[in-house]
């Protein structure tokens, strides 16, 4: 289990999910474009849900439980970028939470380019 921290807030969160919303962040943030993060309580936390702006003035850590980052696929992290564009922002669900994508395997969560 990694964490996003996004201030001096932890926001808990499964490493293979944290890794692909990390390179959809860093691409927007690198872009100098802000939005919102969503998500649903988990079932342990009081009922609800939350709701963070993204901004590349508030401090930003990604923390990891694995030493090694997992295969990353394309079609989720294009997925998390094209909703980030959207009113809503992007919003984890528990069915992109985890589940990822079919799609063929990147090695590694560097050099991944998104245009």
């Amino acid at each position: 289990m990694g964490t996003l921290f996004y201030g001096s807030e932890p926001i808990p969160m499964e490493d293979r999910t944290l890794a692909h919303l990390k390179v959809a962040v860093v691409t927007k943030l690198r872009r100098g474009e802000n939005f919102t993060l969503s998500w649903t309580h988990g079932e342990e936390d009081v009922r609800g849900r939350t709701t963070i702006w993204m901004h590349e003035s508030i401090p930003l850590r990604f923390e990891f439980t694995e030493p090694e980052p997992p295969d990353l696929h394309r079609e989720w992290i294009e997925s998390i970028l094209r909703s980030a564009n959207t009113t809503g922002g992007i919003m984890l669900t528990p069915e992109n939470m985890e589940s990822g994508s079919t799609a063929a395997a990147i090695e590694g969560d560097g050099g991944l380019a998104i245009a």
